[in-house]
This record gives structure tokens, C-alpha cells and sequence, in this order.
């Protein structure tokens, strides 16, 4: 196993992560109480849209952590999918700071460092899936 297939592991590794995590933002950002104050109908996209992330994310950290080799075999399939992934995860950094509000974001030292600690596993990802696509066209 090469660097950058042990560098695909750790990034399924914190993905995994992220997904267990996850499941903590409902009670943290008391989804509860802030969604019963929208219809049915967009309560229910709003779980099925995070259900869908969520789902994602983890199938991400799978694959990265179960397969890294064929993340790295310089098909155009292993291309094309650290490029997706490598995309969406700068998308989601892009996300977290040019569209959403923060000024209602919850304030302490744990939410601080709770961002913190997300941006920089966003990055990581990101970085870490961009540079296997270029790995797997060069």
C-alpha cells in the first residue's frame, strides 16, 4: 500500500468519523424545536435532504477506507470519482463560508472549536481526493 492509499484511508477514516458525529447536530442546533416552526412538508425534505448527506459522507468513508486501491488505479472510474469527491468537499468549504449565516450560530469555545475542527477535516478532504484525481490523470 502507497502514501497516498494510506493518505485515501484516513480520509475514509475521518469521514466515517464525520458521519458519527453527525449524529449529534440535531440535538446540538435543537433541529427539534427550530423545524417545528416550518410546514410538514419542508421538515420532512429537511431530514430527507440530511438523511441523503449523511448517507453520502459515509458512503465516501467506505469506499476510502474498504477500497483505497481501486481510488488509485489510474482508471477513468477512479478518476472521475476523486474528482466527485475531491469537488464536493470544496463545494462544502465554499458553502460554509460564502453562503451560510452564521450570526445565528450558536457561540462557545465547543462550536468555535467544533468548526474549527470541520473546516479543517473539509480541507483535508478535499486536498486529499483532488490530489488522487491528479495522481490518477498524470
Amino acid at each position: 500500500m502507497n502514501t497516498l492509499q494510506y493518505l485515501i484511508k484516513l480520509a475514509g477514516l475521518l469521514q466515517i468519523i464525520l458521519v458519527a458525529g453527525s449524529l449529534l447536530i440535531p440535538k446540538l442546533l435543537n433541529w427539534k424545536k427550530e423545524l417545528s416552526q416550518v410546514a410538514p412538508l419542508i421538515r420532512q425534505m429537511f431530514w430527507t435532504y440530511a438523511g441523503y448527506i449523511m448517507m453520502t459522507n459515509l458512503s465516501f468513508g467506505l469506499l476510502s477506507l474498504l477500497a483505497p486501491e481501486a481510488l488509485t488505479d489510474q482508471s477513468l472510474l477512479a478518476a472521475v470519482v476523486s474528482l466527485f469527491i475531491g469537488l464536493y468537499w470544496a463545494a462544502r468549504i465554499m458553502i460554509q463560508f460564502f453562503y451560510f449565516d452564521r450570526t445565528s450560530a450558536p457561540k462557545g469555545w465547543i462550536y468555535f472549536w467544533g468548526e474549527v475542527g470541520l473546516v479543517a477535516m473539509f480541507v483535508f478532504f478535499a486536498i486529499s481526493y483532488l490530489w488522487v484525481f491528479y495522481s490518477n490523470i498524470s
